[in-house]
């Protein structure tokens, strides 16, 4: 939202520099992003008359200038400009000045032989209007020497805020003004309302189309204006709205946008000659188009309002005009609409065609409903008074809603809610400033919120507009009171511990987080096992974020991807956030997943002299995972891993983790080629994912004192056995039995060598494993480390039909 200094002083009357009012706009909420002082960009340009354009020696298209400056000799500039001629006057810029529309800086100069001190300059190189075809030429009398921004009055600075969804009063300048003035920075200026005298009912009607969804427009205004003269809007219409960003087109166009700003209610005029019988408020129909007055031509659905004639659509509702019906300088009766739209339906409207306008972006906030007559009179008064005509009587169709609702308030709620201590005077007074009526002289009133704040729904909302006006700097800081028990209880849930001891652990495995979007679009929703409707986003910010994610792995893989495209593909990410199974409660789940792409292997990436590099693999993912949940307390030798997994893994490279076949927390794996494919990603890639919710909370202890660390003085020795099993025998079965022989001496089982041919038969395979044994009492003797081998022996024979290999 744009203002400019002068145009926030027709609304309140003030003494506060512009550092002030900057200053309390940041305090009352109303964020300034920047202020623009022409006076001060074009300090150094200045009024100067020509006293003799040449023609350059050497060239045809330059003239040689003698300028007088107001000060000192007159100065020698070359110019190219066709209009330069002796006599006139124009703005020089001396040499060292910045010009903004070529960003250069000028110097002194030769130009085909001839020294140049200086530019005359066109509006364009000073990036007031686009016209570049000459240079500027001022009125006789302008006084040579004096600074130009102040001669064309271009010194009023123009201040930018930005404005939080909830504050449509503020698209306005005269809620600016209103909330500057409840901040003690002045006195806001009463309105001035003067309805046009009315000259006979509009020939012209509406009707409003829209059986069971009168919502969509409650109510429709309409005057029309006989015998306008349209041209060019008065200067200063045209300098403020130039100084906003917008470019004058004719009068009744400007008045229309200058009202927009002014008083945050968006009009459209329509030429009534081009207007075919009645207009009528309707739903478009599939495939309808409208030749807007940007003009594009935009294809509509039977979801979008429009306001339409026998011609067919006229404008879109809330959002643009139609070009068919656009006044211009033959405009002689013009036909002025001020109505109400839905908010949701402009909004939807507007993402959908990817229009935005000054009208969208007030209706889609909510516009001021008690404004809508007002604001059409003000409109028509503005149109008399400069382009002449006469006013119809207004036309109404529907009614305006009424959107008074009373709100119960104690004053001692601000303090409770926001630590203020407050005077019920000040707080009463700050509320009436800003527009609240309130009922009541006691310690609890009836307050009635403004029409124009339509964000306004309970208690709360009353404490946050008094404490934004009062200053949050007022609340007093206050320590917390200590708390007298011995012993704190824990702050923190158990799934809040493990969410920061699952980043601590994944970084240390060398991964660097990201932070990715909760938002993907509905095709990786569904190759990832989501893209339910409930889960859709009903307003998405863009089409690619479009489903709530089911997973954490479509954002880091096209994280990694952009990584990869910019060079960098050997990258490991993790990260720990929520996804969503469907749109209960218990379906938001807190994982915790890493990638790794290229050689990013724990060990170290990147290209070796000894040619040690190589690509991650699937046990790479699977060490990340099961270092996750040894970090997390989780009983590692007790947990499941079975081959499979999602269909996004590869089939033979993947496997899932659980305890039990109904509680899985989670999976491990290579991405599947043809996942890889649709997500438009490179591999070689690896990942894992770990739901935290999962994992079974540990057992209560009676302490929370560490075990005794015991550490045998005996040495521990190794057995190897190799086992004959069946094809389909998991090798996870084997270990768990020989973990389970004698679990006070084997301390350690692991998998060295698999084989599988002829020499073990059909559909056979020998797993080879290494089992640890850890003697705590004495040195094991042959006979007894005998005993243990068999008992090994006989253990997973017995879970698992293998024998040794002989």
């Amino acid at each position: 939202m744009k203002f400019t200094l002068s145009w926030l002083k027709d609304h309140l009357d003030t003494q506060a520099t512009l550092s002030e009012i900057v200053a309390a706009l940041d305090a009352i909420g109303l964020e300034v992003e920047g202020v623009t002082d022409k006076a001060q960009e074009l300090a150094a340009y200045r009024i100067a008359s020509v006293i003799e354009a040449t023609q350059h020696p050497d060239a045809d298209r330059l003239r040689v200038c003698k300028v007088d400056t107001g000060e000192g000799d007159p100065i020698q500039v070359v110019c190219g400009a066709p209009n330069a001629r002796t006599g006139m006057k124009s703005v020089f810029a001396p040499p060292g000045t910045y010009i903004p529309g070529k960003n250069i800086t000028l110097g002194v100069g030769v130009i085909r032989g001839v020294e140049s001190a200086g530019m005359l300059c066109s509006e364009a190189e000073l990036e007031l209007s686009e016209d570049h075809d000459g240079i500027i030429d001022l009125p006789d009398d302008a006084p040579v020497g004096a600074f130009y921004a102040a001669y064309a009055k271009l010194d009023d600075p123009v201040i930018e805020i930005s404005l939080t969804p909830n504050r449509p009063d503020c698209t306005a300048i005269r809620g600016i003004a209103r909330d500057l003035a409840a901040a003690g920075l002045g006195t806001l200026r009463q309105e001035q309302r003067k309805a046009p005298e009315s000259a006979g009912q509009s020939p012209v009607g509406v009707r409003l189309d829209l059986p069971g969804e009168e919502h969509l427009c409650p109510a429709f205004a309409l005057r029309l204006v006989r015998g306008v003269k349209n041209g060019p809007s008065p200067e200063w219409m045209q300098r403020r709205l130039r100084a906003i960003g917008l470019r004058p087109i004719n009068a009744l166009v400007d008045i229309t946008n200058y009202v927009t700003h002014d008083r945050g209610r968006p009009l459209h005029v329509f030429d009534a000659a081009k207007v075919k019988g009645a207009l009528v408020v309707r739903k478009a129909r599939d495939g309808e188009a409208l030749l807007a007055l940007d003009g594009k031509t935009y294809t509509l659905d039977s979801g979008m309002v429009v306001i339409a004639d026998e011609n067919g659509p006229e404008s879109l509702a809330g959002i643009m005009g139609g070009e068919h019906s656009g006044c211009d300088e033959n405009t002689t009766d013009v036909l002025i609409e001020s109505a109400l739209w839905d908010p949701l339906n402009v909004a939807q409207t507007g993402r959908k065609l990817g229009i935005i306008t000054d009208a969208r972006y007030r209706f889609e906030r909510g516009v001021d409903p008690n404004y809508t007559l007002p604001g059409l009179d003000l409109a028509a008064q503005l149109v008399v008074d400069l382009c002449g005509g006469e006013v119809s009587k207004t036309h109404l169709a529907g009614a305006i809603p009424d959107p008074s609702r009373i709100i119960s308030f104690p004053f001692a709620e601000t303090k409770r809610l926001s630590g203020l201590d407050l005077p019920r005077a000040e707080a009463h007074a700050i509320l009436e400033q800003l527009g609240f009526h309130i009922s009541g002289s006691g310690e609890e009133v009836k307050v009635l919120p403004p029409s124009w704040r339509p964000d306004i729904e309970g208690k709360a909302d009353l404490v946050e507009e008094i404490v934004r006006i009062a200053g949050l700097d007022r609340i007093e800081a206050v320590p917390l009171g200590r708390i007298e028990a011995s012993v704190v209880k824990p702050l923190l849930t158990l799934l809040q511990k493990r969410t920061s001891q699952a980043r601590r652990a994944l970084a240390t495995r060398g991964l660097s987080e990201a932070v990715t979007w909760s938002f993907i679009s509905r095709e990786d929703a569904i190759a990832f096992g989501g893209g339910h409707d409930l889960l859709a986003l009903a307003n998405p910010i863009a089409a690619e974020l479009s489903d709530m994610r089911p997973s954490l792995l479509p954002g880091l893989l096209r994280a990694a991807q952009r990584n990869a495209d910019r060079g960098f593909g050997d990258v490991a990410l993790f990260e720990v956030g929520q996804c969503f199974e469907d749109d209960t409660p218990e379906g938001q789940k807190m994982r915790a997943a890493g990638i790794r792409r290229g050689t990013a292997r724990p060990q170290g990436a990147g290209r070796h002299w000894d040619g040690g590099a190589r690509n991650v693999d699937v046990f790479d993912a699977k060490a990340d995972a099961l270092s996750l949940l040894a970090t997390l307390g989780v009983a590692v030798e007790k947990l499941q891993i079975v081959p499979g997994g999602p269909d996004y893994l590869h089939p033979g490279r993947s496997g899932r983790m659980q305890f039990g076949p109904k509680n899985v927390i989670g999976h491990f794996g290579e991405l599947h080629p043809a996942m890889l494919k649709a997500l438009d990603v490179k591999g070689p890639l690896v990942a894992f994912e770990i739901t935290l919710d999962a994992i079974p909370a540990p057992k209560a202890k009676p302490t929370r004192a560490r075990a005794k660390l015991e550490l045998s003085e005996f040495q521990p020795l190794t057995r190897d056995f190799a086992f004959v099993v069946d094809r389909d025998i998991a090798a996870a079965d084997i270990l768990r039995a020989a973990q389970g022989a004698q679990r006070d001496l084997v301390t350690g089982v692991e998998v060295f060598d698999v084989y599988e041919g002829e020499h073990v038969g059909e559909g056979r395979k020998s797993v080879a494993i290494a089992v640890t044994l850890q003697p705590a009492q004495k040195t094991l003797t042959d006979p007894e480390i005998e005993a243990v081998s068999q008992k090994i022996v006989a253990e997973v024979a017995r879970k698992t039909g293998g024998t040794l290999r002989g």
